[in-house]
C-alpha cells in the first residue's frame, strides 16, 4: 500500500539543514480520511536528521490544525496539534527476531526500514495519528448529553445498568 504522504530519505544524502515536511491539500485530504478527521487545514513538521552509518536519528516538531468530530455529538470542532518527534530509523534486521528491546521513558521509537531509504513523510503522518485523541469532546458535548438525557455519570457511565438492576431489588 502506498502511503498518502511519502517523503523518502536516503541516509547517505542527509545534510545539515532540517527537513521541512508540508503535505499538499490532496495529501492532507487523504490523511484526514485515513485518520477519521473531517479535514486537516495545515500540517508542518521540521525535522533535524543525524546519520550514524545507516541509522538515522530524527528530532523535531509536528504542528497541525485539524477539524475533528466530537466523540459525543459528532459535530466538528477545531484541534491544534503540537507534537515532538523523536525517532530512530534502523535498517531491517538490526535486531534479531524475537530479541527483547528495553526502552525507558526517555528512549525514542525505532522504525525499521528496508533498502537504501526510509519514509519520513509516513513517520510524520503516524506521529499525527498518535497525537489525535479519539475520544476528544467538542464544546457542544455537554449540551448534547443534556439534550439526550445523559446528564450525569451515574446515568451514562459503565455502571448505569448495574445501578438500574439494584434499584429493582
Amino acid at each position: 500500500m502506498t502511503p498518502e504522504y511519502s517523503v523518502m530519505i536516503d541516509p547517505r544524502q542527509i545534510g545539515i539543514k532540517p527537513v521541512v515536511l508540508e503535505p499538499g491539500e490532496a495529501e492532507r485530504r487523504k490523511l484526514a480520511e485515513r485518520f477519521g478527521l473531517s479535514r486537516i487545514d495545515d500540517m508542518r513538521a521540521e525535522v533535524a536528521l543525524e546519520a550514524d552509518g545507516q541509522t538515522v536519528r530524527a528530532r523535531g516538531r509536528l504542528k497541525a490544525h485539524v477539524m475533528q468530530p466530537c466523540a459525543v455529538s459528532g459535530e466538528d470542532f477545531p484541534v491544534t496539534i503540537d507534537e515532538p518527534i523523536d525517532l530512530r530509523f534502523v535498517p531491517a534486521g538490526t535486531h534479531a527476531p524475537g530479541e527483547e528491546i528495553e526502552l525507558d521513558a526517555q528512549a525514542c521509537d525505532e522504525i525499521e526500514y528496508e533498502g537504501t531509504s526510509f519514509d519520513l513523510g509516513e513517520a510524520a503522518a503516524q506521529t499525527l495519528a498518535l497525537a489525535i485523541d479519539p475520544f476528544a469532546e467538542g464544546p457542544g458535548a455537554d449540551a448534547f448529553r443534556k439534550a439526550a438525557g445523559l446528564t450525569d455519570e451515574s446515568s451514562s457511565g459503565p455502571f448505569a445498568a448495574l445501578a438500574a438492576l439494584r434499584k429493582d431489588d
